[in-house]
């Protein structure tokens, strides 16, 4: 009896789906793997605690769809929310990780994704505050592998540059800074969009910090915390504005990896790319 997968099995993008003959096809064919993070943080009283994490995963098979990639299980926590870009650690439900904690558990996810044959991995992030430790944990899991044709792609998917007429029709001449917009017009039009069922627009509102300074107080001042959560004008977003920064945030990051993922394949020291429409695997 043969243990690999039949020609009539259901193609799935999540890891989680196969078995484990699957899994180790797609390494055997070099199949690169998509690590979403995202957080379990409040975001305001309209949006799921669930927003960043449904957010990069869904980046991540969609993105997957088009280059034959394989998406990992998300990981759902993220580093401490801060106030000036999250709301703070104050409101029921936001439940975090200290850094320690988010660069061990993305080193051994990696880590074990390499022991499984993967050699080409991407760590795609939807957490403002979680930027710096998957970068630092992706560095640590490079050097404890020691494997010459392990690749890993680092993508900060959330709150980076768009067009300057999706930046328009988003925002208008009113854009507040990224770091203000959590819980406001992209993330509620996005998820307006993609999840409408989870969100309660009829509660959405527009808020922000009394102080916002340059800077971070720890302990946190009340000041610095706005009262609902969000950080804007929430009840600006739309399904319509979902769709289309959307779309080009699907765009950008499948054009990145596209490029990324056939470079990496051409240079990497003991691999070949794949022929034909399978580039990019």
């Amino acid at each position: 009896m043969s243990l690999s997968p039949g020609p009539d099995e259901r193609a799935s993008a999540r890891l989680a789906d196969l078995t484990w003959p699957e899994v180790k096809a797609a390494a055997a064919d070099d199949t690169p793997v998509v690590l979403p993070v995202g957080a379990t943080e409040q975001h305001g009283p309209h949006l799921p605690l669930a927003t960043d994490a449904l957010l990069a995963e869904r980046l991540g098979v969609e993105v997957a769809a088009g280059l034959g990639l394989l998406v990992a299980p998300p990981i759902a926590y993220g580093y401490r929310s801060r106030p000036l870009s999250g709301g703070g650690e104050g409101f029921p439900g936001t439940i975090s990780l200290s850094g320690r904690t988010l660069m061990a558990l993305v080193e051994d996810v990696l880590s074990g994704l390499v022991a499984s044959g993967f050699h080409r991995l991407i760590l795609l992030n939807w957490h403002f505050e979680n930027s710096n430790f998957i970068y630092e944990a992706a560095w640590l899991a490079h050097e404890r592998v020691r494997n010459p044709d392990v690749r890993v792609i680092v993508i900060e998917a959330a709150f980076s540059e768009l067009s300057p007429a999706v930046m328009d029709a988003l925002f208008a001449d009113e854009f507040p800074g990224w770091d203000a917009e959590h819980a406001a017009v992209l993330e509620t039009s996005l998820m307006l969009h993609l999840y409408p069922t989870l969100v309660h627009f009829e509660r959405a509102i527009d808020d922000g910090a009394a102080l916002r300074p340059g800077y971070d107080v720890i302990p946190i001042p009340a000041e610095l915390v706005p009262q609902s959560g969000t950080l804007w004008k929430a009840t600006r977003a739309s399904a319509a504005k979902g769709e289309l920064a959307w779309g080009e945030i699907v765009r950008r990051v499948h054009d990145a990896l596209a490029f990324e993922l056939t470079r990496s394949a051409s240079t990497s020291p003991a691999r070949k790319p794949p022929p034909g429409a399978k580039a990019a695997r």
